[in-house]
């Protein structure tokens, strides 16, 4: 769970359970939402992004919820609200007021939901894969959210069935080290996490379905990126989230899967720059 290259870790001890998270450089806030597949966790998922991000931004990466470092939360509205408090009490713990959020993923209708229900903390929105909208075409749950959901089932964690999650979070299986699914492993086995789950049903609160709770009402500048050979949330339901928010624009990767921030790094981070610092 450690690495040489992040800085120390913080923590917000809030009401709910304290949220572990990093902080790089200096500027406007980028605050980056990891996704929801087993042995997730901030920094994990952002490794490649978080240098190249903070050279012109004060860069956050936290651990959701049940996830890493971060302890559980009670989901007394949905798991998205209880996400997107955490988001609010490291924003407070770091003393942000405002600050754009980048979220894949889970951490995409983290993002959406933050946006929803305090409009005046965000500056603008990069949102990669998110969850939240509904295809057009492809079948859903697809075979990439299922084996997520299936993950904790039967046995309980294994490599083999964490290294068939991973298969379809990227276009590239090269791009997966042996190392990252050990890593992954260990934070995925941990007792805590094993008891609790944090992802194992899909959108079970009416506030987790966000596609009818208001998203034209997000003014916030939107940068919706996708990979076009996406498994886990197909392209198709990110025409709906560009239908819905009025100042969407959209970015689609050729051979890139879920993980566009992972599989197109360089790219990635160039285009969340201009974005959010135009």
């Amino acid at each position: 769970m450690t690495d040489i290259l992040a800085p120390e870790s913080r923590f917000a001890d809030a009401a709910d359970g304290r949220v572990h998270y990093h902080s790089w450089g200096e500027g406007p806030a980028i605050i980056l939402i990891h996704g929801g597949g087993p042995g997730a966790y901030g920094y994990s998922n952002y490794r490649k992004n978080v240098e190249p991000l903070s050279q012109r931004n004060r860069v956050i990466v936290l651990d959701l919820p049940g996830y890493g470092q971060s302890a559980p939360r009670a989901q007394p509205d949905g798991l998205i609200v209880s996400l997107a408090s955490a988001v609010r009490d490291v924003m407070d713990h770091a003393g942000i007021q405002t600050a754009s959020l980048v979220g894949n993923s889970l951490g995409g209708m983290t993002s959406l939901r933050f946006a929803l229900d305090t409009p005046e903390r965000i500056d603008m929105l990069v949102l990669m894969g998110p969850g939240g909208g509904l295809p057009v075409l492809s079948p859903f749950p697809t075979e990439g959210l299922q084996r997520m959901l299936d993950f904790y089932g039967g046995e309980g964690p294994t490599l083999e069935k964490l290294a068939r999650v991973t298969d379809l979070l990227v276009y590239d299986r090269s791009s997966i080290t042996q190392e990252l699914l050990e890593e992954r492993l260990k934070i995925a086995s941990l007792p805590e996490t094993v008891a609790n789950p944090p992802l194992r049903t899909l959108m079970a609160h009416p506030k987790d379905h966000l596609w009818n709770q208001g998203l034209d009402r997000i003014t916030s500048p939107t940068l919706i990126i996708w990979g076009a050979e996406d498994r886990v949330l197909p392209l198709d339901a990110g025409f709906i989230l560009r239908k819905l928010i009025p100042n969407a624009d959209m970015h689609i990767f050729s051979k890139c899967g879920h993980w566009a921030q992972w599989e197109r790094p360089d790219e990635f981070n160039a285009l969340v720059n201009q974005f959010v610092n135009r």
